[in-house]
């Protein structure tokens, strides 16, 4: 009851038992890779790489790379009015740390709005990065306007005329009236 036909293995498996040729020369039996072609002579030459991308497809993923950089402030808004509401406007130690942080991180922000955009910055897109630092600058001075919409509310600004006590003076009375029984 034998018969004579043999199930043969897989190709796969018979490609892993069966050991590489020797490479002569230059020559390889490889496929080329993905954004590869073989010329007529057997070089191979890359079709498109990154370096070799046009000037303005390099300045537009730039371009939008800034725009990301100079909206990334404006996702902070909600957060920060989220816990000036949570830390309430009594002196504690929590709410002046959070004070503290709101100003600290729009003040050095601002400072290096230059850095931030350089990396970015060619000669072709200079004008549109004046957009993008123009948006950064806004954002960055809306946070500090919460920090001080912030501080007022604590009461730590002088915005009332009681703040000023100290230099006023007495009102002068030009009559006086008494009253008088009759």
């Amino acid at each position: 009851m034998s018969s004579t036909t043999s199930i043969q293995p897989p190709k796969w498996v018979v490609e892993m038992n069966t050991p590489l040729a020797k490479r002569s020369g230059k020559t390889n039996n490889f496929r080329s890779p993905p954004g590869f072609t073989t010329k007529a002579s057997g070089k191979q030459q890359e079709t498109r790489s990154t370096t070799d991308r046009k000037p303005i497809e390099t300045d537009t993923l730039k371009l939008k790379k800034a725009w990301e950089v100079a909206l990334a402030p404006s996702k902070q808004i909600p957060m920060n009015a989220i816990m000036m509401y949570m830390s309430g406007n009594s002196l504690q130690i929590f709410s002046i740390m959070m004070v503290f942080m709101l100003f600290k991180g729009p003040i050095q922000g601002l400072m290096a709005t230059n850095t931030q955009f350089l990396k970015f910055e060619t000669e072709s897109n200079k004008t549109k990065i004046w957009g993008c630092k123009a948006v950064y600058v806004l954002m960055q001075l809306a946070l500090l306007g919460m920090g001080v919409w912030k501080v007022n509310a604590m009461g730590l600004l002088p915005t009332t005329r009681s703040d000023w006590l100290a230099w006023e003076s007495e009102r002068i009375s030009l009559e006086r009236a008494y009253f008088a029984f009759g």
